[in-house]
């Protein structure tokens, strides 16, 4: 179990005014900014719970995840991962957790594939019949098995990730912290990732935290998630729950001469906005929909505004 109580990190920064005159004026006096990345977040989740962790560039997903993994400190608050604080960095937690980062690798180039998790296998301290089963297992699944003795560097994107996938859940991973896994890649690697993951969610059952810009990422795998914005939580629910939120309005889709745009409009008010749209405007093309889910956590990430 993951429980996070008033969680806090802030950040400090010189400010240097630019010039050579600000150069030397920063070598006796330095503006000092601080930037609240995390304000007084709490969270709990539970074993074999995927959770989806959404929000803007800025709003505290990669650095909530840095902390839960080890690898940043908090600024106060309490954290506990299955039993261990994370920031202690104890080799028994570090043996038990998994982080994912897109575009971040740690399987050397220059060698196959099999060679680094055969190190991998020396570190975790992995039984012999427990990695041969691993590696079989997740290259089957990921369908990688003809790639793992070819040099890494001369490997897809796709099948890097993929790659990387291995090496991350080689030890049987409690916990998984996925912070953008499938960045980057094609519709079809996409997918290809979506589906192992599920698969290894159902077969493992481990805590999992998944962010990601890509909706059908959060939409195929998450069925809870929570929004954040500017280092608070905004929304912590179902997904299902989300297009609930806006169940009272619908989304016009409205075409014109000179541009297409959208406008959110209550059910009750619709034939009067639409009279009003044809009137004010030339519409050449009109359409009339059910807010969708990108919708609604676009709005709550603009508003702030969870459920009532």
């Amino acid at each position: 179990m993951i429980l996070v109580k008033d969680l806090r990190k802030t950040f400090t920064s010189h400010v240097k005014e630019p010039g050579l005159k600000g150069s030397i004026k920063s070598l006796f006096s330095r503006e000092v900014r601080t930037k609240e990345a995390l304000k007084s977040i709490n969270l709990e989740i539970k074993q074999g719970e995927i959770i989806g962790l959404i929000g803007a560039n800025g709003a505290g997903k990669t650095t909530l995840i840095k902390i839960l993994s080890g690898i940043v400190h908090p600024t106060s608050g309490q954290a506990s991962v299955m039993g261990f604080v994370p920031w202690e960095r104890s080799n028994e937690y570090r043996r038990q957790m998994a982080l994912i980062m897109g575009q971040k690798n740690q399987v050397w180039w220059d060698l196959p594939a099999l060679d680094s998790f055969l190190l991998l296998k020396e570190i975790y301290q992995i039984p012999a019949a427990q990695y041969k089963y691993n590696v079989e297992f997740l290259a089957e699944t990921l369908m990688i098995k003809d790639q793992l003795k070819t040099q890494v560097r001369k490997l897809s994107l796709g099948e890097r990730m993929k790659i990387e996938l291995m090496a991350a859940l080689l030890h049987n991973p409690k916990v998984i912290f996925l912070d953008e896994p499938t960045i980057g890649l094609d519709i079809s690697a996409q997918k290809a990732v979506r589906l192992f993951l599920r698969q290894y969610q159902s077969e493992f059952k481990p805590i999992t935290i998944l962010t990601s810009h890509y909706m059908e990422d959060i939409k195929e795998l998450c069925p809870r998630v929570v929004i954040i914005k500017e280092g608070e939580f905004v929304y912590d629910g179902s997904l299902s729950s989300i297009q609930r939120m806006m169940g009272d309005e619908k989304v016009l889709s409205v075409t014109t001469q000179e541009k297409t745009f959208k406008v959110s409009v209550p059910r009750l008010e619709l034939s009067q906005k639409t009279h009003e749209l044809f009137k004010d405007n030339e519409v050449l093309d009109l359409n009339i929909q059910d807010p969708s889910v990108e919708d609604v956590i676009e709005s709550i990430m603009r508003n702030g505004v969870g459920p009532s």
